[in-house]
């Protein structure tokens, strides 16, 4: 049963929208995934905020004609495409995605888009080797606590420090005085 022109504008539209919601764009070529590995692969990416959107060429093609931070994409729209639309956290996205990979082995890398720039695997892959946007706030926490008690010893030390200063410029004044 073919496509009716309206169902072809609704998935067109519906990609549209994703891609306006995503900040990074992934191709993976999934030829002889089964039906449950995909709903597997689907089910690893939800708590990264990313969508598995399976698709023809054609209709991304379509969705990404007029945006050009999105037009990269069509050098990679070949073959059967699954595209992973990520919202934020495209590090963990990453993750989660080689994580399936290493489980079926059954998946490519095509590549991706990201700020209008066209990324090959090994960029892709740099950018699931960055820390997730919970470990980036882990480390901030971290290095702000790690400050504020910095500065607190500082603080607790200035009384003490002054103190002596203070009592070696009196006994410098008094040995002065003596002579």
């Amino acid at each position: 049963m073919g496509r009716t022109l309206e169902n072809k504008q609704e998935i067109v539209a519906d990609l549209k929208q994703s891609l306006s919601e995503s900040t990074l764009a992934l191709v993976i070529e999934y030829q002889g995934l089964t039906v449950a590995e995909i709903t597997d692969l689907r089910r690893r990416l939800r708590p990264t905020g990313t969508t598995c959107k399976v698709t023809k060429n054609t209709l991304m093609g379509i969705a990404i004609q007029e945006d050009e931070k999105w037009q990269p994409l069509s050098e990679l729209l070949k073959g059967s495409s699954a595209f992973l639309l990520v919202k934020e956290d495209f590090s963990s996205a990453i993750k989660a995605y080689q994580d399936f990979q290493k489980a079926t082995k059954k998946t490519e890398m095509r590549g991706g888009v990201m700020e209008g720039r066209l990324l090959k695997d090994s960029d892709v892959k740099a950018l699931g080797d960055l820390p997730s946007k919970e470990q980036l706030m882990g480390q901030i926490a971290g290095a702000i606590n790690a400050l504020a008690t910095k500065i607190a010893v500082g603080i607790n030390e200035v009384p003490g420090g002054l103190a002596r200063a203070l009592q070696a410029v009196a006994e410098q004044e008094q040995g002065s005085a003596a002579e």
